[in-house]
């Protein structure tokens, strides 16, 4: 298996992780001890603490990105590209979704938080928009 397709399970994995960790856990706990029904968790309201809103978020921007690069390394699979320049690429694309992630589950929001969550955000733009270049000048 690929490098890039590694790094794509790992970001599944991850996603499934920040649902667990961020959401699930603390909507179960608060079902189980009575406290919220099922019914309790509306998606077009807010709701819960800032930290919890900022994990919904952050899963909600996981679930958004996902397929974008998983449609990319599925081109590089089907083109049979696989460089050390795409490896790289996918490996700090990883690094900059998990740094994401954090700083906005983390932290508190503040401006400083949100520029630290747009640069890795960019980061990753950036190597998915190089991993795509790359695809095209490996495969022409």
């Amino acid at each position: 298996m690929t490098t890039p397709l590694w790094v794509l399970l790992g970001f599944a994995v991850w996603t499934l992780a920040v649902l667990m960790a961020g959401i699930g856990i603390r909507r179960w706990t608060l079902i189980f001890a009575g406290k919220a029904q099922l019914t309790d968790f509306p998606a077009d309201t807010p709701h819960g603490s800032a930290a919890y809103r900022r994990a919904v978020r952050a899963h909600a921007n996981c679930v958004e990105n996902l397929p974008v690069f998983g449609a990319i390394v599925l081109v590089a699979f089907a083109a049979r590209v696989d460089t050390q320049t795409l490896d790289t690429l996918a490996q700090a694309f990883i690094v900059a979704r998990i740094a994401q992630t954090l700083t906005h589950t983390l932290l508190a929001e503040s401006n400083a938080t949100v520029l630290i969550r747009f640069l890795f955000f960019l980061a990753q733009i950036v190597c998915m928009f190089w991993m795509s270049a790359e695809i095209v000048a490996s495969a022409a």
